[in-house]
Formats: C-alpha cells, structure tokens, sequence
C-alpha cells in the first residue's frame, strides 16, 4: 500500500494548517490504513498519529505504522488527550471534517482544542478522487466478482421466486468468491416497482412479461463495485419494452464514450440528458448520469448538473441513465468507468444487449 502522508502535509500546506483532525472513517481507511470502527487521526507537520483503544492495539499498529501514523492508545472516548498533545505540538489552526461532524461532536471539539478550528468541506475527499494502479485493481476484482453474481442470478430467475431472494443468492455469491460485503443495499425492483430507481428487494414474487432491475455491488479489499442490469422475464415482449430498453442502452453508451480526461463532470450528464429530452424522455431520467466510486459507493465526481469538476485520468466513475414510468416498470443499465488520458476503459464485462428469460 502506498503511503499518502505526502497527501496530508501538501494539503497542510494549501489550507495553510497545522494540523487535519480526521474522524471519517473513509478516510482514516484512505490515509491511514485502519479498518476498524473507532479512533481517529491527527495529521501534522511533527509526525501523523492515530489515537484508538486497546480492543485495536494490535490491528491498528500493524495497519497505520505502515501507513506513516503512530499509533497513541487512549482510553474509549477520549478526546480530552488528543486535545493536551495537540496543545504540547504547539498546534494552532487545525482542519476537521465538517461533513462528518455532528453539532454536538463540534461543541466536544471546540472545548478540547485550543486551537482555531477550520473546517475543510470537500477538500480531503478530492485528493481521493485519482485513485492509484493498486485501488483500481481492487476495485477491478470487486467488479469481476459482481459480474459472476449476475450470470449466477440468471440461473434462478422465475416466476414465484422472490426479490429477497434473488438479491440474498447474489450477495451469497459475491461473499463466497471473497467478497468482505455487498457495497449498499441491493436494488431489486421487478414489473411496475423497477420505476423505482432505489427499490430495494422485497417480498414481490418474480412475474410473467415484466423487468427486473438489479443494481448491486461487492466489497474487496476496502474497494467497492457499482453495476445495474435490466432484464426481461417472459414470452412476449412488448415493443415498447425494446424501445425503451434499447433508448437507455444507447443513452448508457453514449455517456461511456463522452467520459474522456478534460471534460466536465456535468457536461457529460449534459450530453446524455440532451440526448433523452430530444427523444422525448427528459423527465422520465430524474437523477444525474453517475457518480464517482471507491472506498464509498458514492463518492466525487459526480456526472450530474450539481458537480463541476474536471475528469482526471485515473477517476473511476459510473454511466447510469435510466428512464422510469409509473405503473408501467424502468430500465437502469450502469457500468463503471475508468477515465484514461485518451478515453476511457469500462471494467464490468456483463452483456448489457436486452436479456430475455423464457418462462417455463
């Protein structure tokens, strides 16, 4: 593993800080290397340290002294002594994630510190954004194990069979070939729930000439996956189905191959939401195009109109369109996407042309 405390003390630098006071979890994992649930770290210019207690003594020293930080243990709770050796390191503007800080949480910060605290917003996520050879294969490997899960599901689908357990064989899979977890909650949405975007599984029994809709992902190494498929399950297609399935499909690769190094993040939502409104679907696609992932599931970029960023190679991002009618069913079809200097490179190797299960 990389060590990223040249990271942290550039970022020190620019925010013109002595100290980052790192409590989000994402990023202790990020910078530090831990894995745990509980502790927090302090960057500074005199040595980086990362404060928990005894039930992590072991795992944390072994993970954050790799990693550039010294491992301090304190008692459960304590911030009043990460407070006293900021103070003996003569610390006095120091960074806290104000994202990850609840106002109670400020108020115990505020009494603790001695020191100015500033808060830094997006600042410590972005330098998360390029990701290194090392986390594009991790979550290379998440991918091919969310891959196998799909063609696995397949095999299961028909009529009576519930979303649940759809859902709970893929996660069984993905967990069988190494997985540490499914990345959120899995979407499964079939016949008239797969309008909506964020159905998770439910107690709905799989139907005749309806969608379902998967979307679904794996935890490896800390490095997390992100696929959507839509597939058919019956005897007599409707054209409509086709059209529909076909226009988010073309939709879907088009925002693939507008995701090149330089573009803005929002211009390539742009471009697939012009597409779909001169079809006649605009409003049917009510969320942005995608969205940036790694060690979280959504993480910056985001390809949509509230993100303005500039595509770097090395982002790893998703295309995501989807067009949803009420009572009727949806479509979402979702790759993720590495930005390359001169293109891009989709990881998931799934079929993405129309899949039509025949009912027995």
């Amino acid at each position: 593993m990389e060590k990223r405390t040249e990271k942290l003390t550039k970022l020190l630098d620019e925010l013109n800080l002595d100290a980052l006071f790192l409590t989000d979890l994402y990023n202790l994992r990020y910078f530090a290397g831990f894995t745990g649930t509980t502790g927090v770290g302090l960057a500074t210019r005199k040595g980086n340290f990362f404060y928990s207690d005894f039930r992590y003594r072991s795992q944390a020293e072994a993970q954050v002294t790799k990693m550039g930080f010294e491992f301090v243990e304190v008692s459960r709770g304590s911030l009043k002594f990460v407070g006293e050796h900021a103070e003996k390191l003569g610390l006095k503007k120091i960074g806290f994630e104000d994202h990850n800080v609840t106002f109670s949480s400020y108020q115990t910060l505020k009494e603790v510190f001695k020191a100015e605290l500033v808060p830094i917003g997006d600042k410590i996520t972005y330098v998360r954004m390029i990701k290194s050879d090392e986390e594009i294969g991790f979550i290379k490997k998440a991918i091919e194990i969310s891959d196998v899960a799909f063609s696995e599901a397949l095999k299961i689908i028909k009529e009576g069979v519930s979303e649940k357990e759809i859902a709970g064989y893929m996660e069984y899979i993905q967990r069988k070939l190494g997985a540490e977890d499914r990345s959120f909650e899995t979407i499964l949405a079939s016949g008239v729930r797969s309008a909506m975007p964020h159905g998770v599984a439910s107690d709905k029994k799989i139907q005749k000439e309806e969608f379902i809709t998967m979307d679904f992902g794996a935890y490896y190494n800390g490095y997390v996956s992100d696929m959507t498929r839509t597939v058919y399950y019956g005897n007599n297609i409707t054209e409509k189905h086709k059209e529909i399935y076909n226009l988010v499909l073309e939709a879907q690769i088009l925002g693939i191959n507008t995701i090149k190094e330089g573009i803005m993040s929002d211009d390539v939502d742009k471009v697939v939401r012009n597409f779909l409104t001169e079809k006649g679907y605009g409003k049917e696609f009510g969320h942005g195009l995608g969205h940036g992932i790694g060690l979280e599931i959504h993480e910056l970029p985001y390809l949509s109109s509230v993100t303005h960023i500039e595509l770097k190679e090395n982002m790893v991002v998703t295309s995501e369109p989807g067009l949803y009618f009420d009572g009727w069913g949806g479509v979402r079809i979702e790759d993720d996407v590495v930005v390359k200097k001169d293109g891009r490179e989709v990881l998931n190797k799934s079929n993405k042309e129309l899949i039509i299960i025949e009912a027995k």
